[in-house]
C-alpha cells in the first residue's frame, strides 16, 4: 500500500516470549480486519470491513483458527481506540454513515445510544444501496448512491477510490464532490474493485502485476450492476477519482469508450517516468514484483500513455503543484498527449499544493471545474 493510515488484512498473533511464528487467526477470511483489541476472558475483538458491512467480531487466539461470532454488524463506520466484548462492560464509538456525520455513542456492543449530536442538522440527500456482482471468479462490492429524488434516467459519476489499498467505506463525506452531484441530478458509483479491502487477502493481492486491468474489468461489471438495479443512463456516464482512482481515471479512457467525460486528480500516466520522479517509489515493488528497469514490460502494460491514442473521452486533470506521491509531471504528460491528438482537454496545476488540495480557494476553484466538466459533457445534450 502507498498510504499511512490504510490498513487491512488477516489478523495475527505473535509469542514475543518465545521464538515462535506468527499465526495467522483468521486465513481464507472473507474480510479485512482493520483494527484489534484485547477484551476479558482472552478474547481478541476486531472491527472488519466485509463487503461493505462493518462487523465487530470475537476471535481467540490460538492455533485453531477461528471467529467465536459476530458482535455487530451494519452498513456504518466505526472508530475506536478501545474496546471490549465483555458482556457487561460498556463501550464508546464513533460512528457515521453515507448519510449521517460522526457522533460518539455509548453503551454495550450493538446496543450503543448517542452521547454527542454535535453534527446534529447535517444531512447527505442520498438514497445508498451496496451492490455485489460477479467479475471473473470474484464477487465484488460496491456502493450506489441515488439523489432523493429523481424521475427519468439519471447521468452516472463513477469515483474511484485512492490507495491502491483501500476501501469505500460507508462514512460521511459532507459538503463537496458527492453532495454536489446528487445534488445536481447525477447518480455516484464507488466501486471497491480488485486490490481494496473488504473481501480477504486473495481479492486485495489480485492486482498484483496487473494493474489496471482485472480492477477496470471489475468497475465496468460493476456499472452494468448499478445500471440493472437503478435508472442510469448509460450514454451519459463519467469517471474521476484521485491517486490510484486518478491514474484509474486515466487508464479506463485508454481501454474503453464508454466515459464521456473524465476528471483525474493527482494521476499517474506513465509508470517508467513516474519510478525516476516520486518520492514514495518503494510501495511499486510489491505491486509489480521487480523495479521499473528489471521489468520495464511489467509498467508499460499498465501505463496510459503507451495507449493514448485510444482515447476520445474529453478528460480534465489536475494536480498540487508540490505533490511528491502523483507529481506534476505525470498530469502534464497525460493532458500534453491529449492535446497533440485533438482530444478535448484541460489542465490545472494548483501552487503550493502537495498531495490533496488544502487551500480552500484550490479545493473550491477544482471543484468547480470538475462539475463543469461533466455538466458540459454529460448534460449538454438534455431535453
Amino acid at each position: 500500500m502507498s498510504d499511512f493510515g490504510s490498513t487491512g488484512g488477516d489478523v495475527y498473533t505473535l509469542p514475543i516470549e518465545t521464538d515462535g511464528d506468527p499465526i495467522d487467526l483468521t486465513p481464507m477470511m472473507r474480510g479485512s480486519a482493520a483494527a484489534l483489541a484485547w477484551g476479558c476472558d482472552g478474547r481478541l475483538t476486531a472491527r472488519l470491513l466485509a463487503a461493505g458491512q462493518t462487523e465487530i467480531v470475537d476471535i481467540v487466539p490460538g492455533r485453531a483458527p477461528q471467529i467465536t461470532h459476530v458482535l455487530w454488524s451494519g452498513p456504518e463506520s466505526l472508530a475506536f481506540d478501545n474496546l471490549t466484548a465483555c458482556p457487561s462492560a460498556s463501550s464508546a464509538v464513533v460512528h457515521e454513515s453515507f448519510t449521517a456525520p460522526p457522533e460518539i455513542e455509548v453503551g454495550r456492543i450493538g446496543r450503543w445510544r448517542n452521547l454527542t449530536s454535535a453534527n446534529a442538522g447535517m444531512h447527505l440527500a442520498a438514497r445508498v444501496e451496496s451492490l455485489s456482482w460477479p467479475s471473473d471468479d470474484f464477487e465484488v462490492q460496491g456502493w450506489l448512491l441515488l439523489p432523493e429524488h429523481s424521475a427519468g434516467k439519471m447521468p452516472m459519476i463513477t469515483v474511484v477510490h485512492g490507495g491502491p489499498a483501500a476501501a469505500v467505506m460507508p462514512s460521511f463525506s459532507g459538503p463537496g464532490l458527492i453532495s454536489e452531484l446528487l445534488a445536481r441530478g447525477y447518480a455516484v458509483f464507488r466501486p471497491n474493485p480488485r486490490g481494496s479491502y473488504g473481501q480477504g487477502e486473495r481479492f486485495a493481492m489480485a492486482n498484483i502485476r496487473d494493474f489496471g486491468h482485472g480492477d477496470l474489468r471489475d468497475i465496468l461489471a460493476g456499472i452494468d450492476a448499478a445500471a440493472k438495479s437503478a435508472p442510469i443512463d448509460v450514454t451519459r456516464l463519467g469517471i474521476t477519482g484521485g491517486s490510484y482512482g486518478g491514474f484509474m481515471t486515466m487508464w479506463a479512457v485508454t481501454q474503453t469508450d464508454r466515459f464521456k467525460a473524465a476528471v483525474a486528480a493527482a494521476g499517474i500516466s506513465d509508470w517508467l517516468s513516474y519510478t525516476g520522479e516520486n518520492g514514495i517509489g518503494a510501495w511499486m515493488l510489491p505491486y509489480f514484483g521487480a523495479s521499473a528497469y528489471d521489468d520495464p514490460a511489467v509498467y508499460a502494460q499498465s501505463s496510459a500513455v503507451n495507449f493514448i491514442r485510444n482515447v476520445h473521452t474529453p478528460s480534465f486533470a489536475y494536480v498540487g503543484e508540490r505533490d511528491i506521491e502523483c507529481p506534476a509531471p505525470q498530469t502534464q504528460e497525460f493532458w500534453h498527449a491529449l492535446r497533440a491528438l485533438g482530444v478535448p482537454t484541460s489542465i490545472m496545476i494548483y501552487p503550493g499544493e502537495g498531495h490533496g488540495l488544502r487551500d480552500p480557494d484550490h479545493i473550491a476553484d477544482a471543484l468547480n471545474r470538475t462539475l463543469s466538466w461533466f455538466d458540459r459533457y454529460l448534460k449538454s445534450n438534455e431535453p
